[in-house]
């Protein structure tokens, strides 16, 4: 024992540093595997199936491929719900917030699935007295849910995430929305992704328009204005929140100056809820 002693006290502090190091950056590098593991057969249906339109800023579903491939979807879906709820709650917020997004996407997919093609509109499977985002047919984290408690509860809820730009990634099969992106979501790539989701909705002048002292805009930021208040990177508003992009919107110096002030007149557009299929 005493010799033992005396070859642990030779060891440095450095090599110690390093192994811990080691250790760290392997169990990352299984995490992260064992995640791209969970989406990849969302990654799959994505790649073949989701084309980018609009020179990017947009994109369009085969449904009708998606439905040819409703097996591996549901099989993904099923995986999605054996995910334990104590699990999840320790993961880091990036892993959870991919998982979420994509649980969304993948599940809207197959609820416009149920029956496709005889519809135009994801509001086709809603009525006068509940929305298709009330439907609750989800069986995710121990509880049967439903579109609107994945994004309003789970994903906005408490203000967790604390990240605006989810109303980017997530998408509600209409042309209106945000690109349904062509890759799953994933905790290592997830900034990236989030930042690039950004950038091609709101350069979309389709979707949102600047003038010298006035912009039109989404009715996403409408509906969800209070959530680029949330002091995201310092932006307090959604005035100082689109001009963190100002450069890659070209937003002249008088049109800076109009957000800095908030004396920029605002309208929304029309959202246009036809479906986002393949024409």
């Amino acid at each position: 024992m005493p010799r033992l002693k005396k070859v642990v006290s030779k060891v440095s502090p450095q090599y110690w540093q390093l192994a811990v190091w080691l250790f760290l950056t392997a169990a990352y590098s299984a995490t992260s595997v064992a995640q791209e593991a969970l989406h990849q057969p969302w990654q799959a249906l994505l790649s073949q199936h989701v084309t980018p339109i609009n020179n990017g800023h947009s994109s369009q579903v085969d449904y009708a491929g998606m439905k040819k491939d409703q097996l591996k979807l549901s099989a993904y879906l099923t995986t999605l719900g054996t995910i334990d709820k104590q699990a999840f709650a320790q993961w880091p917020a990036h892993k959870q917030l991919a998982f979420l997004i994509n649980a969304y996407n993948a599940w809207t997919v197959a609820l416009i699935l149920t029956v496709y093609p005889d519809l135009e509109s994801i509001k086709d499977l809603g009525s006068f007295f509940s929305s298709p985002w009330s439907k609750q047919f989800i069986p995710l984290l121990g509880e049967t849910r439903s579109l609107d408690n994945i994004e309003h509860e789970l994903i906005r809820g408490d203000n967790k995430y604390r990240d605006p730009r989810i109303h980017f990634a997530v998408n509600c099969a209409s042309i209106g929305c945000p690109a349904l992106r062509e890759e799953a979501y994933s905790a290592d790539k997830l900034e990236q992704q989030l930042a690039e989701q950004t950038v091609r909705f709101l350069t979309d002048k389709s979707r949102n328009r600047f003038a010298e002292q006035s912009m039109e805009l989404s009715a996403i930021f409408k509906w969800y204005g209070d959530d680029f208040t949330l002091g995201f990177r310092g932006s307090n508003s959604l005035p100082t929140f689109i001009l963190l992009y100002h450069k890659v919107l070209n937003l002249t110096p008088a049109q800076q100056a109009g957000l800095q002030s908030e004396d920029m007149a605002t309208s929304f557009l029309n959202y246009d809820w036809a479906l986002n299929a393949v024409r």
